[in-house]
């Protein structure tokens, strides 16, 4: 392999991993987020009323 390829392989294995904890970070705090989200407007719509 010549060092471009090899470059490629390691930026490419790199991006891939970071790819790989945003789907994991992202999947353990999406309940946490929608249960904000929920929360806001709820709150918003007692506080109107």
């Amino acid at each position: 392999m010549t060092d471009e390829s090899k470059a490629l392989v390691k930026r490419g294995t790199i991006s891939l991993l970071i790819v790989f904890v945003a789907v994991v970070v992202l999947r353990a705090l999406l309940p946490w987020v929608l249960l904000g989200v929920i929360v806001w407007f709820v709150w918003t719509w007692v506080a109107r009323r």
